[in-house]
């Protein structure tokens, strides 16, 4: 049994390009089988607790697919936990619950979500050219529950995914149907309260689907009331049109909060502050988001369209006093856009020398029309002086094709080329800042375009396992500030100009099956190549260099259904990171994990009881290039009991379970406190939340 309404979702999906290669394949397999018997047998994707093995779909070992079955086992702290469905994924927080999480996967501290694409309904989250950091991915606007499925690939093998796909990208789907609404309120320490209601109907011909989400919390923090205030709402309808499935979605998100940001290790050890304290009281955001979307899929063909709304605004102080020892160092960050964007796919079948072979071909449009995103120097939320501030319209076009050809029963090959171009217009809105900097060389327009060639060769041992050899080219597009800056807002010295899109090579060998309908398991090796670049810095307004890297790791996962009743799953992966060029200064990446590793056990019992118990650790990492600073490893237990009638259920989620005061992050760098006369170069970190229970009842109707 399940603690949300079952979830059912017709053909289409939302048309997604991280989602729809598994089953442009599997399709193409399955017709490809009708017309020619030479065509591999078909290969059932056999599924344990909510993940699909793949068999005869994936084209890589690093592929996969999550159910909401599974993510309504999992307990959730933060929403953006539900990435950590990813295998080898860590999902965290340096600030407060409304901002962006933190992510690491594959040797990268991702930030906010550089280099890892992430769509919802076909609609992509990373933010460009965004106020706070390139690829901010913020995902408190969706509602867990509302989640049909996630699929994930990892890795830059994929030609239908462009920007932000080094490390790999995933695909949130929500539901079109519900078994049974559901009206549930949940209850928890540090004031924390979340209503949600929803529920589908079928009416005038086709589905109505509502959801909606009222959350507030005051966390933790000895200094700060977080304050929290989110609204989030779903609103979907599908049915038949023109021969093929359509659906119509509305999305809206609205938040505001304070943040208890990362705080300075001596400003802890000196007593000046506990683990719970804060500097600066007065930091904080607001956000919102409003999208629009369709959707329609006939046979092969998938056509996609949106329109979204976004603003934000978020004050920030990191290093106190450091720039300014007078009114302190807090910056406001400002992002106001709309972004307007589509996809088509088609994907037909035919033969080759007598070989069955199926083609897909794609193209995606994005445009963002970035009415203001600024930099201003702020006390307690007023604002002082600007530090740049700009009017941006930055446009993405791409073009892929991609051929599958079975060469015999048991071989496959897939071969993927994807053209990207860009163009970047930016805008000053103020001539001179409040440095005295004229910032008017700043304006200007660019444009770049990228050619990346993309393949896997697939053999399968037999009809419950296959091995996977992939390779591609990946990239990620900079700040459009960047690509256009002459002067540093600060001080007016010139400055480089970044480049506006970054290559990245990668390469994977891995392994895949299931095993007498219980086991189902992946392993794969990689390697990931990064060019070195000029990065855009969102917090300071300038570029800074970053160097060439070097990825490589090991990634194992496993779930196995050891009873009817219960379900045991491992993941773990090891990263070896580095700087390629042996400089002078060391060769670590800082904040990039060696070791992590998720554990859990599962429980679907018949009497209606249910929950999980599950371990995530990540290791120690450097901050320093040199690796002479580290931080600590962090690990962490989550426990979710729940029990579940025909009319009712009732949940417990126990986060932290045994109280670990281990670190969600830590960095390294200098900053000044208020009675310091000169920077300090210190570890600055933001500690777990302490352990917190949190009840949940709710009504099915």
């Amino acid at each position: 049994m399940c603690a949300v309404p079952a979830l059912a979702v017709p053909a289409l999906a939302q048309a997604a390009p991280s989602q729809i290669a598994a089953e442009t394949q599997s399709e193409a397999q399955s017709e490809a089988q009708s017309e020619n018997q030479q065509t591999p047998a078909q290969l059932s994707s056999q599924v344990v607790n909510g993940r699909g093995a793949l068999i005869g779909e994936a084209s890589s070992a690093s592929q996969g697919y999550v159910s909401q079955q599974e993510i309504a086992l999992r307990p959730l702290l933060r929403t953006g936990e539900v990435l950590e469905m990813v295998p080898g994924m860590v999902v965290t927080q340096h600030s407060g619950t409304g901002k962006a999480n933190q992510y690491f996967l594959r040797g990268f501290n991702l930030d906010h979500g550089t280099d890892f694409a992430t769509f919802v309904d076909g609609m992509p989250v990373n933010m460009r050219t965004h106020g706070h950091g390139q690829g901010y991915t913020d995902l408190n606007f969706i509602i867990p529950e509302a989640i049909e499925s996630i699929a994930y690939q990892k890795g830059s093998y994929y030609a239908d995914v462009g920007d932000f796909s080094g490390a790999g990208s995933a695909s949130l789907n929500t539901a079109s149907q519900l078994d049974h609404g559901l009206l549930q309120l949940t209850a928890g320490q540090d004031n924390y309260y979340r209503a949600l209601a929803m529920d589908s109907v079928q009416a005038a011909g086709g589905d109505w689907l509502y959801a909606v989400e009222r959350n507030t919390y005051d966390g933790p923090w000895r200094d700060i009331d977080e304050d929290l205030d989110k609204t989030s709402l779903l609103l979907k309808h599908s049915r038949k049109l023109g021969g093929g499935d359509w659906s119509l979605t509305f999305m809206g998100y609205d938040n505001s909060w304070n943040s208890a940001d990362q705080i300075p290790e001596r400003a802890v050890n000196s007593g000046l502050i506990d683990e719970l304290g804060s500097l600066d009281d007065s930091v904080g955001g607001k956000s919102s988001r409003y999208s629009l979307s369709t959707a329609w899929h006939k046979d092969g063909l998938q056509l996609s369209a949106y329109a979204i709304r976004y603003d934000m605004k978020l004050w920030s102080n990191f290093t106190y006093y450091l720039d300014d020892p007078v009114n302190g160092d807090q910056f406001e960050q400002v992002d106001e856009r709309w972004i307007y964007g589509g996809q088509a796919s088609y994907v037909w079948h035919t033969e080759l020398a007598g070989l069955a072979m199926s083609n897909r071909i794609g193209a995606d449009l994005r445009y963002d029309d970035i009415s203001e995103v600024g930099l201003y120097h702020t006390q307690n939320r007023q604002r002082l002086g600007t530090v740049r501030s700009d009017e941006v319209g930055e446009l993405s076009t791409g073009v892929f094709a991609e051929n599958t050809l079975y060469w015999s029963d048991k071989l496959r090959s897939v071969i993927g080329l994807r053209y990207d171009y860009y163009d970047f217009d930016v805008d000053t809105r103020t001539a001179v800042n409040s440095n005295g900097v004229d910032l008017t060389p700043n304006s200007g327009n660019a444009s770049d375009d990228n050619i990346a060639l993309k393949g896997s060769l697939i053999y399968a041992l037999s009809s419950e396992w296959e091995t996977y050899v992939s390779a591609g080219q990946g990239l990620h597009s900079n700040d459009a500030r960047g690509t256009t800056i002459r002067v540093d807002p600060g001080d007016g010295s010139a400055v480089e100009r970044v480049d506006p899109l970054v290559d990245s090579m990668g390469y994977e060998i891995g392994l895949r099956g299931f095993w007498n309908q219980r086991l189902n398991a992946s392993l794969a090796l990689w390697q990931l190549d990064l060019d070195s670049e000029l990065l855009f810095v969102g917090d300071a307004g300038n570029t800074e260099a970053s160097r060439a890297s070097r990825r490589q790791g090991v990634e194992f996962t496993g779930y196995y259904r050891m009873t009817d009743s219960l379900t045991l799953d491992l993941e773990y992966a090891w990263t070896d990171a580095e700087f390629k060029d042996h400089a002078s200064e060391g060769n670590d990446i800082p904040g990039a994990i060696e070791h992590v590793a998720q554990a859990g056990v599962s429980a679907q019992f018949a009497g209606g009881w249910y929950g999980s118990v599950r371990v995530r650790y990540f290791g120690e990492r450097p901050l320093t290039e040199d690796g002479s600073v580290t931080s600590g490893a962090t690990t962490v237990v989550n426990m979710k009991a729940a029990y579940e009638t025909r009319d009712w259920v009732f949940s417990a989620d126990v986060l932290n379970l045994f109280d670990s005061d281990d670190h969600d992050i830590d960095y390294f760098y200098e900053s000044q406190l208020a009675a310091e006369t000169s920077a300090v170069e210190d570890v600055h970190y933001h500690v777990m939340e302490p352990r917190t229970l949190r009840f949940s009842a709710g009504y099915k109707f």
